[in-house]
Formats: structure tokens, C-alpha cells, sequence
């Protein structure tokens, strides 16, 4: 039974999801502000974290910088705010998904079975290591070291980079990326592709591993 960690000050809104949730057979913990989320958060394991923007106390940006630091646990932003800026930013800053208010709580029931399929998927196909030139992956830990120093990656950037690493020198589309990595047929825009690459590839690059090509036209490839 997966736990979901609701961080959410609306009492409406947060009992709604609740209740979904618990008729899914979903096990919940209930914050009502960023920095009880934070708590409970570092208690308790939890499998997803379903988390609101506007929160008192700690909001939720900074919440989500916190979480990033040292997990890749799969975080959904439910929030009102619904223009690309802001969406693109927080998926840039480590979300997994997000979902605006209002909502339709089977389509959040959804998102939510996407994410633990996901984390089963890549949990089931885990070895004890991989390694690729200077970079090792810890598949117990989903640590990821370039020349011997940690790098911090979401879930989604985590993924891409083992669908990667795992195929060098196969060239993916973006579709083929979406569809292998949200697990969901491809319907995005390229614009959500190409800001995880780009991610990615801040922060490789910042350690020297320049591995992620461009195939102008096509996609992409670790080489």
C-alpha cells in the first residue's frame, strides 16, 4: 500500500483528495502547511508527495528546493497557478508533475498510478550499479556520482538519465523519452523534453560530463 504525504491548507480541497485517496486504498498523512509538511515529511517514508504552492509557514517552492536536496521522491504540485512560466519553472526546480486547481480527482488518481508505476518499473529492472565512463549510479540508493561527486536529480531527470546511460549511442526521440519515462502516451509539447534534457545537462555539465548529444532533427543520445 502506497503512503501519500497531502500538503495542502485548504480544509475542502484537502479533504476531497483525502477521501479519493483512501477509497483508492491509499494510506494518507495530512499537512496543512510547508513546514509541518516538511516534518512529517522527514519522519515518516512516504511514497508521493502531493503538494500545494501557497502555503503558510514555509510555501511550497521552497519546500519543494528542500525535498530536492536529498530525495528523488516523486512530488505532484497541485496549484492554482496555471501559465506555462510557472509550470515550466517548477518542473526546472525538481517536480514530477503538476496538476492545476481545479481538478478532476480521478485525473489526480491517475497521475498518481503513473508516478508508482513508474518508481516500480525502475525499481524492478534495478542492478546493483551502472557505470559509464565517469559517471556510477547506485540503483539501491538512486545516487548519482560524477567523478566521485553527488549530483541531485528528480525523478524525472533520474529516469532519463538511466534510459540513457543504459542505451549509449541510441539516438531517442522525444517521444520515445516521454513514453519510456512518463510511461503515457506522448502528447506534450517538446517544450517539457528539452527543459529536463536541459536540466539534466546543467547539472552533468557542472561536473564535466558533457555526455548528452543533440541529434538535430531527431532527438537525442548519450555518447
Amino acid at each position: 500500500m502506497a503512503t501519500i504525504l497531502i500538503i495542502e491548507d485548504d480544509g475542502a480541497i484537502h479533504s476531497l483528495i483525502k477521501e479519493a485517496l483512501t477509497l483508492q486504498r491509499f494510506k494518507t498523512i495530512s499537512a496543512y502547511s510547508g513546514t509541518e509538511g516538511k516534518l512529517l515529511y522527514e519522519q515518516n517514508p512516504v511514497d508521493i508527495i502531493l503538494l500545494d504552492l501557497m502555503l503558510p509557514g514555509m510555501d511550497g517552492e521552497e519546500l519543494l528546493r528542500e525535498i530536492r536536496n536529498d530525495s528523488t521522491i516523486p512530488v505532484i504540485v497541485i496549484s492554482a497557478k496555471n501559465d506555462q512560466a510557472s509550470k515550466l519553472e517548477l518542473l526546472m526546480n525538481g517536480a514530477d508533475d503538476y496538476i492545476t486547481k481545479p481538478f478532476d480527482v480521478k485525473e489526480l488518481i491517475a497521475r498518481i498510478n503513473i508516478q508508482l508505476r513508474h518508481a516500480a518499473k525502475v525499481l524492478h529492472n534495478e542492478t546493483e550499479e551502472v557505470r559509464y565512463k565517469d559517471i556510477r549510479v547506485n540503483m539501491d540508493t538512486r545516487e548519482v556520482k560524477i567523478i566521485d561527486e553527488v549530483i541531485h536529480l528528480t525523478g524525472r531527470e533520474y529516469a532519463i538519465l538511466l534510459l540513457l546511460l543504459e542505451n549509449p549511442q541510441k539516438v531517442f526521440s522525444r517521444a520515445n523519452i516521454y513514453e519510456s519515462v512518463w510511461n503515457e502516451p506522448f502528447f506534450d509539447s517538446d517544450q517539457t523534453i528539452n527543459m529536463h534534457i536541459s536540466n539534466l545537462r546543467r547539472k552533468m555539465n557542472a561536473q564535466g560530463a558533457n555526455y548528452i548529444k543533440t541529434i538535430w532533427g531527431i532527438g537525442f543520445k548519450f555518447d
